[in-house]
């Protein structure tokens, strides 16, 4: 039978959520229920709040979470209860044209549950990119849980299921970045330094990160930045120009979402060069670029989505670099929070004291 949990919802434009009664169905078929265990406070979540996303207010909010499965829906077969799932907004549908063309990771028709979550009074409520996890309970499509070791911590996993796979699979997955690259990381939030850490891992030579907040290019150290420039004070294109013999790095990240920011990226390249832009910019926003430079350097100019992951490849194996000790997730974990806690997380968010606040429901 349906159970009424409690879970935390932005009823309108730009006011503090509220922590009320939701009621989640029964699994239909190809649904599943999670348990949620954990769930990172994530900017996407803000942008719903201030209806930066769209107006289907009310939102459920959440959804850079780890669970287990509770039950599950008619034709589920590859889930039962008990498994510990990290949730992905993306479920690629295996039909449509991307999908049929062998780039799932670029689905047009992913899957989200069917039914809705709901208040007492039936009122439907709008998950978060389709998942609404800062609840005790959530209803997802089966192909949203991905299975990952079960002994891994969920506060840490848990935030694999956005900003982490985002940021690393923009350097690896989006930028290629290879052994022997010198990259350059703008933006060293929670995306920028997993994209930080990715470019480590898969062998950069030179990981430059470009912050304006000192605090932020010191936790981007810890993730594997052999250089820092803190832009405030420094030209970043002229700062990367001289680390890298006066060519410009080989990948840039750009992990803020600003015209300034993209600039700057475009213009610290080499000749040859990748900008990968995974920051999310205002939807005002445009950028205006010289079109002798965009012919005359050549290179890549790309936008990435969620890391452009196949989350049933990619959760698994960030987990196993987890396990393994080569992807430092525990450092993303800046304090644990009850559900009662995510308006004042939002707050610090906001102020840039923290790289996640992690929401924690035992």
């Amino acid at each position: 039978m349906p159970a009424t949990v409690r879970g935390v919802i932005a009823r309108s434009k730009g006011e503090p959520v509220e922590m009320v009664p939701v009621v989640v169905p029964d699994p239909g078929p190809g649904e599943v229920v999670v348990d949620v265990r954990a769930c990172g406070v994530c900017h996407t979540d803000l942008h719903y709040r201030e209806g930066a996303i769209n107006d289907d207010f009310p939102f459920l909010l959440g959804h850079e979470a780890a669970g287990h499965v509770s039950a599950v829906g008619e034709g589920v077969t590859h889930l039962s209860p008990g498994d510990f799932v990290v949730l992905a907004w993306r479920a690629p549908c295996g039909a449509c044209r991307s999908c049929r063309r062998g780039r799932p990771w670029y689905c047009f028709d992913s899957a989200n549950a069917r039914q809705p979550m709901t208040l007492e009074d039936g009122t439907a409520l709008s998950p978060a990119l389709g998942i609404g996890a800062f609840c005790e309970k959530t209803l997802v499509a089966a192909g949203q849980a991905v299975l990952v070791d079960p002994e891994a911590r969920p506060e840490a996993v848990g935030l694999i299921g956005c900003g982490i796979m985002a940021g690393y699979g923009a350097a690896v997955n989006t930028g290629g970045v290879a052994t022997g690259d010198a990259v350059a990381v703008i933006g060293c939030g929670g995306v920028g330094d997993a994209a930080i850490a990715a470019s480590s891992i898969a062998g950069a030579r030179m990981v430059i990160a470009v912050d304006v907040d000192d605090r932020k290019l010191e936790w981007a150290r810890r993730f594997g930045a052999t250089h820092t420039v803190n832009s405030a004070s420094t030209d970043p294109v002229e700062a990367i120009r001289a680390l890298t013999d006066g060519n410009g790095a080989d990948v840039v990240v750009e992990a803020v979402g600003r015209p300034e920011t993209y600039r700057q990226a475009f213009f610290a390249r080499d000749l040859a060069g990748t900008l990968v832009q995974v920051g999310v910019p205002d939807p005002t926003m445009t950028v205006e670029l010289p079109l002798i430079e965009l012919f005359g350097r050549g290179g890549a100019l790309k936008s990435s989505w969620y890391g452009d992951c196949l989350p049933t490849r990619d959760f698994p194996r960030l987990v196993d670099l987890y396990r393994k000790g080569r992807l430092d997730l525990d450092g993303f974990v800046s304090e644990t929070i009850p559900l009662e806690g995510v308006e004042e997380a939002f707050a610090r968010m906001q102020r840039g004291e923290v790289l996640r606040s992690v929401v924690v429901i035992d």
